[in-house]
């Protein structure tokens, strides 16, 4: 059985939010997007890779091959477009399969599972993380860093032929715990103030949700704040 809670917020900031979510059991299917672009393209780029994705997934494809299809459709919608602003989005999913889950993820939108602590699943696709991972900037000024907001690779920004999926699978036990969330979130909160909250089992999925984003604003988020957790009983 999987509890589920679910929000966003616009931030303290943002006129708009352009983020988007999905949680859905039955499917199996829990996502954050995190639209950018500009004017209204962000929240039609987050929205319409979300639709791609319960569409195909309703329809029996793979989770990769439906972040796939996304890619190349956001694409196809900003070269159909009147504008030349290119629309694009993170995209951070979670499948659920049977005893099994996938994951899939592009850009810096993340998913954190708890299992006797929290632990980052995901890995940024951002400038910062491969000066990081280069050896060229302490891990612990990554989150100041003025350029930490620029991605390396985004949906409806990344050609296809070039697109790199972040992909984890496991499986599942009872006890775990998935946390999917925007980075209006983790520029926020720090994963130990994610951790105090998420491993607080007394509350329901979705009160900790509430905590999260309250705790974000707390922090004077800036961006827009999205969370999903799903819990496995």
């Amino acid at each position: 059985m999987i509890e589920f809670g679910h929000g966003t917020h616009v931030g303290l900031r943002r006129a708009r939010n352009e983020d988007t979510y999905y949680a859905d059991p039955a499917l199996g299917l829990f996502l954050v997007a995190d639209g950018m672009g500009g004017h209204q393209h962000g929240e039609v780029a987050s929205a319409l890779a979300r639709d791609t994705l319960v569409d195909l997934l309703a329809r029996g494809h793979s989770l990769i091959d439906a972040v796939r299809r996304a890619d190349e459709r956001l694409i196809a919608q900003s070269r159909e477009g009147i504008n030349e602003l290119p629309m694009g989005t993170t995209i951070a999913a979670l499948h659920l399969d049977g005893d099994g889950y996938e994951i899939a993820w592009v850009g810096d939108s993340r998913v954190y599972l708890w299992k006797n602590g929290l632990r980052q699943v995901s890995h940024d696709h951002s400038l910062v993380q491969e000066l990081v991972a280069a050896g060229q900037l302490d891990p612990a000024l990554a989150a100041q860093h003025p350029q930490r907001n620029v991605l390396t690779q985004a949906l409806g920004i990344t050609a296809p032929q070039q697109l790199h999926i972040g992909m984890s699978r496991g499986r599942l036990e009872p006890g775990m715990a998935f946390l999917l969330c925007s980075d209006g979130l983790t520029e926020s909160l720090g994963d130990d103030a994610l951790a105090r909250i998420v491993s607080r089992t007394e509350l329901a999925a979705q009160e900790c949700v509430d905590h999260l984003l309250l705790a974000a604003l707390d922090g004077c988020a800036d961006d827009n704040v999205t969370a999903v957790l799903a819990r496995v009983s």
